[in-house]
């Protein structure tokens, strides 16, 4: 549970650096440039601190699929930027593909648990 908690903090950590990225407009303003630094030095921790407990694959791609598609709803409700039927679709899919990712290695977690019992 631990390693999920820190996980979804890099998470919002990756998102929160990522949309000060776009707000400090090629780093010439001081505080969101700070809130870079301070948003993806976090979403590293955190994602380091996840790994501990989570298969790397697992993490990794939670973390990049999650993250990406949540930096896109950010960019769509925060910066009025273009969501088109495609992007959609593709943000399902990436979505998609987390999920398809976790539940293949609970199964497999699960089918070896069973094998050694």
């Amino acid at each position: 549970m631990k390693g999920l908690l820190c996980l979804a903090l890099a998470i919002v950590s990756e998102v929160f650096g990522s949309t000060m990225l776009k707000l400090s407009d090629g780093f010439t303003h001081l505080w969101p440039a700070l809130g870079v630094i301070a948003g993806i030095g976090a979403s590293f921790m955190f994602l380091s601190f996840s790994l501990k407990s989570l298969d790397l694959s697992t993490a990794y791609a939670t973390w990049s699929g999650v993250g990406t598609a949540l930096t896109a709803i950010v960019g769509f409700i925060v910066f009025k930027e273009a969501m088109t039927i495609k992007m959609m679709a593709g943000l399902v899919l990436i979505i998609t593909g987390v999920i398809l990712l976790n539940r293949s290695k609970s199964q497999k977690t699960k089918k070896n648990q069973t094998a050694r019992s």
